[in-house]
């Protein structure tokens, strides 16, 4: 088998359950957009010395797997694919939870930025969103599992926590952004 199918070349792909679709089909950008992350995902973790912050970056990275097998496995029966479940997201809540008690919730917007792990981090809660604003428009053409939704959601939060918290490590002050011409700052 060769990693090349020639079905690309017309613009089309093949999509579980559904046959042959455009390449500009929303469920495509959606598996793109998941693929992206996962990817940037990877380059975050040359950047990353503490292990406990790689271990919940690895985590994530296998968890987004499961999320695009279960989009790519929408038109199938429950029990075909792995999916996304409950306990995915409460395990994020709980992660969140926990670094909000050691790290306080900030009482002004912080810019992205510190360490090129929180950096990276805070690029990673970016493509996230991106990746959820997919996730919704496929939603519109196939019927997705709600929990899929709610994970990628909760996992920009949880992103967003992983950044404050590779940059609290090496205590680097959070930066808040001041606003040019505005009398309140």
């Amino acid at each position: 088998m060769k990693i090349y199918t020639k079905i690309g070349d017309q613009g089309q792909t093949q999509f579980f359950g559904c046959g042959l679709v455009s390449k500009d089909d929303p469920r495509i950008e959606a598996l793109g957009a998941l693929d992206e992350l996962n990817s940037v995902l990877g380059v975050t973790l040359t950047f990353i010395q503490d292990e406990p912050l790689i271990q919940a970056v690895k985590q994530i990275q296998n968890d987004l797997f499961q999320v695009g097998a279960d989009l790519a496995g929408s038109a199938l029966g429950k029990d075909q694919l792995p999916r996304v479940k409950e306990e995915h997201i409460s395990a994020l809540e709980k992660n969140i939870d926990e670094l909000e008690a050691l790290l306080g919730m900030p009482q002004k917007f912080i810019l992205p930025g510190g360490t090129p792990a929180s950096s990276f981090l805070h690029l990673t809660r970016t493509v996230a969103r991106r990746a959820e604003r997919s996730l919704v428009r496929a939603s519109k053409t196939i019927n997705l599992n709600p929990e899929m939704l709610k994970y990628i959601n909760r996992l920009s939060d949880y992103l967003y926590v992983l950044a404050r918290k590779a940059n609290k490590e090496v205590e680097i002050k959070e930066q808040h952004p001041l606003y040019n011409f505005f009398e309140g700052n």
